[in-house]
């Protein structure tokens, strides 16, 4: 058998590097309950802990983007990865309310500029026709992870207690770090098994701007160009945060399901996500070839997401039948998944020579989301009693991002005018 093109180990690199970041975020979700038994958390504290990790992660988005831009995706991912790997492990040595919450800090901090950072990798390594795809196949990796997740925690907490679990994941993630360092060029040019087909296809022939040839980023500029783009991923990463905290949660504790069976619920409703988003980039980048409209590649593709995750979670406030639930909760998540590639690729439309500092703009609206949604779910339903009702913002949100998302403009390359401003 023929090897794979460095193009497409890259890509699977990549895919690997966003199944494991996920893994390792949601991982605490399905260990929620032994972790909230043992240290006898109420649902606001668990709430607390679950948007831990967002703090950073927040932080992170834009400074991370412009380290990835200004360094190299090489190094930026293999520091980023030895810092989420050794939190995934200290996870598992918590012993109170405090110190899970600074581990979650520092996983934020690992993971916060990784997607930015690969948005800058894909940059050089994609050919520009196959980015919707590059997106949605690597996040489809992530959707993958959540989905897999919950039974396979499930699995090693029976087998070794839910600190071990969080132990032997880490050390996984060591194992992607060490693959990543000596195989990726941030060159593609400089990489001895990239071939000159491939080369023709890459931007620049693969051959990437040398550091003192790249332009300062237009801070100011940029960031009211990517506004609206931030605000959309915001409504999206509401729901997105929601899921990944308290799915697992909300079937064992309202459904009174157990450990195993909401696991296995949950895998289904994640599961959904892998489609969807695997789908939203295939369908983004045939509607780019056949029409050449970027607005409609783009924008018309999420715009069907969120108004079908808007239709399929009004079910999950007013049925309370699980499977019926269940259902509803997987049509949603497959809908809203469908928005990721295609969002994704707006940065590289919009400001490619920016592309790690815009997207990492964009990604900041998600770590607000994350900061807020899981707090106000575990919140409301300490106060409220009712597990539903916080789906209520999720609907609410993703009406306003369908709306805002004709304010975008992907069609509209950002460019800065000598005085400064944008043209």
């Amino acid at each position: 058998m023929n090897k794979p093109r460095a193009t497409t180990t890259v890509l699977g690199l990549l895919c690997v590097m966003y199944l494991i970041t996920y893994v390792d975020r949601v991982n605490i979700a399905t260990a929620a309950p032994e972790i909230r038994r043992e240290l006898r958390l109420s649902n606001t504290q668990l709430g607390f802990v679950l948007s831990a990790f967002a703090y950073p992660y927040l932080l992170f988005q834009i400074f991370g983007g412009w380290i990835g831009d200004r360094f190299g995706p090489r190094k930026t991912l293999f520091l980023c990865g030895v810092i989420w790997a050794a939190a995934t492990i200290l996870t598992g040595l918590a012993g109170t309310l405090a110190t899970l919450f600074l581990v979650r800090v520092l996983l934020g901090v690992g993971e916060g500029a990784t997607f930015p950072v690969a948005t800058r990798a894909m940059q050089m390594w994609t050919p520009p026709g196959r980015r919707g795809f590059a997106q949605g196949i690597t996040h489809a990796f992530a959707r993958f992870g959540n989905a897999v997740t919950p039974p396979i925690v499930a699995w090693l907490i029976a087998l070794v207690t839910w600190r071990g679990s969080f132990v032997a994941l880490g050390c996984v993630s060591l194992l992607w770090v060490l693959t990543w360092i000596w195989y990726f060029r941030d060159n593609p040019a400089e990489h001895s098994r990239v071939t000159p087909e491939e080369l023709e296809r890459l931007p620049n022939h693969g051959v990437a701007i040398r550091r003192e040839q790249r332009p300062r980023v237009p801070w100011g500029p940029l960031a009211r160009r990517m506004l609206p783009v931030t605000i959309v991923y915001f409504c999206y990463g509401w729901t997105l945060w929601l899921f990944l905290s308290w799915i697992p949660s909300f079937f064992y504790q309202n459904y009174q399901q157990s450990l195993t069976q909401s696991a296995f619920y949950s895998a289904g409703v994640f599961l959904a996500g892998v489609i969807g988003d695997t789908l939203g980039g295939v369908a983004s980048d045939r509607i780019l070839h056949r029409t050449g409209d970027r607005a409609a590649a783009r924008r018309n593709v999420i715009v069907a997401g969120m108004l079908g995750g808007f239709l399929f979670l009004i079910p999950v406030i007013l049925v309370h039948d699980v499977n019926v639930v269940a259902i509803s909760l997987a049509a949603a998540f497959f809908s809203v998944e469908l928005v990721v590639a295609p969002i994704w690729a707006v940065p590289m439309d919009i400001a490619p020579k920016y592309s790690g500092s815009a997207s990492g703009m964009m990604n900041f609206g998600f770590g607000v989301a994350g900061i807020i949604s899981p707090f106000v779910f575990g919140y409301l339903i300490d106060k409220t009693g009712s597990w539903t009702l916080p789906f209520a913002g999720s609907i609410g949100l993703l009406l306003l991002g369908a709306g805002l998302a004709f304010r975008m403009h992907p069609e509209r390359p950002f460019e800065v005018a000598p005085e400064g401003g944008p043209s």
